[in-house]
């Protein structure tokens, strides 16, 4: 065949292209990889029920079709039924008026929804009356280029305040500005996140009104649906820990902090007990609980949140990875655990299937609530923030107090934070990054909270 003069030279060009693609020396950071990693982080429509509902300001049956969906999209992921019932939103009301009276917080429950063409936002709080406001600015396109810069910003430890100052004063003027007025007038403090498909990976905490970060003004948590969440009341001063990790693996980057991290948390204020390398095995966890009945568990490792299936996504024992469909073999239901921890996850940003395995991670569980970050902090900022959370939580009123308490301190005082870290009697590799700047983002805005925050 006889190809005209124009067709070779783009032939040559695009082999070129090939060639030098497949042989390029540029590197990508590991929190790069991370958001690399998310080929669904497209935003996808939320069901046409929900829409349909909100056309004709039905807003209870808005709520009502988002919680089946959800529940059966987190039942699909997870590969199992879930035990629950679907309450109406006058009942979520009630609910929440009961928790607000013996928490002494007064929480409000804030659906986010995007769509092709906008973003829709739900408000339920103690007051029995839902309320709508839809974002037609925050279409599909926009919203999903916003948050990858967003994310791009805060994974960086590098990067400038602009870097995701500007886009995250972006995302608080779409999602929490348009019902902050509500929020106000009722005196929350306290918000509970459900978010859609391409949200539940988001660092709500680094959103940024100005003049302050979110979380310098809420507690926050996320939960999979309000049907999943476990409602009962705050974790007990007075239960002990079951601190496990490694510092070493045979296929994973070491986490010279682990011994110092587990050590910390299981002395004063707190009880427990600690369990290092060889010992931190899933047999060992179930006899220690057997024996104590542990209401926190801590695990220091490495945690995957992966795109595509649930068995892609694990969390690293000494001797063998835990895939998430697996966690009910952690044992953490009889009795019930309060809090599970997982100090240094990772997930893969903005990704669909990926960020339901972080956000049900509670409910699969069985514990109560879970604190999990979403990308692989320092080890220095990691122990900092740790030591800060466990000791406000012997006396905060509820776990979102401490966990706010505890990031808002790496915020307003890292100065003294980075004198902890030169600490002589810490490992060189933890005193190596004292010269971290901890106020940014990167080094608190991925612990998140899921489920249960009281």
């Amino acid at each position: 065949m006889k190809y005209p003069q124009w067709f070779l030279p783009i032939v040559l060009v695009a082999l070129l292209i090939t060639v030098g693609c497949s042989h390029s020396n540029v590197t990508i950071s590991a929190q790069e990889d991370v958001l690399a990693q998310s080929p669904s982080s497209v935003l996808k429509p939320e069901p046409d029920r929900v829409t349909e509902a909100l056309d004709r300001s039905d807003v209870p049956e808005a709520i009502r079709q988002i919680e089946i969906r959800w529940k059966n999209q987190y039942e699909d992921y997870f590969q199992g039924k879930f035990k629950t019932q679907i309450v109406p939103a006058a009942e979520i009301a009630r609910s929440l008026n009961q928790i607000n009276q013996r928490t002494k917080r007064k929480s409000a429950l804030f659906y986010a929804i995007p769509s092709a063409n906008h973003l829709d936002l739900m408000l339920v709080t103690a007051n029995g009356k839902p309320i709508h406001r839809r974002i037609t600015a925050a279409n599909r396109s926009v919203l999903t280029q916003t948050l990858q810069s967003f994310r791009m910003g805060v994974v960086r430890d590098d990067s400038d305040p602009d870097d995701y100052l500007v886009p995250g004063q972006q995302l608080y003027r779409w999602i929490v500005a348009p019902l902050e007025a509500q929020l106000r007038a009722e005196g929350i403090n306290q918000i509970i996140f459900c978010l859609g498909s391409g949200l539940r990976s988001l660092p709500l905490a680094a959103l940024h009104d100005g003049q302050k970060f979110l979380i310098e003004k809420y507690n926050l948590a996320i939960i999979p649906a309000f049907n999943l969440l476990d409602r009962q009341s705050r974790t007990s001063p007075n239960t002990e820990i079951l601190a496990m990790g490694a510092s070493t693996f045979s296929n994973k980057p070491p986490l010279p902090g682990v011994p110092i991290e587990i050590a910390s948390i299981t002395q004063t204020p707190w009880q427990g007990t600690s369990l290092l390398n060889q010992e931190f095995t899933l047999k060992n966890l179930r006899a220690h609980r057997q024996k104590t009945p542990y209401g926190i568990v801590h695990l220091a490792t490495h945690a995957e949140f992966s795109s595509g299936d649930v068995n892609r996504s694990y969390i690293q024992f000494w001797d063998q990875q835990l895939k998430l469909s697996q966690l009910q073999e952690l044992g953490l239901q009889n009795p019930p655990v309060q809090l599970l921890v997982l100090s240094a996850c990772r997930t893969a940003l903005g990704d669909t299937r990926a960020e339901m395995g972080f956000a049900g991670l509670a409910v699969k569980a069985g514990s109560k609530a879970a604190i999990a970050s979403l990308w692989s902090v320092s080890d220095a900022s990691t122990l900092m923030l740790m030591k800060e959370f466990y000791r406000a939580l012997k006396s905060a009123p509820v776990k979102a107090d401490a966990l706010r308490e505890a990031q808002i301190e790496m915020i307003q005082n890292s100065d003294r934070l980075r004198a902890q870290i030169r600490d002589r009697r810490l490992p060189e590799e933890i005193r190596a990054l004292a010269d971290q700047n901890l106020a940014h983002p990167y080094h608190w805005a991925a612990f998140t909270l899921i489920g249960n925050p009281w």
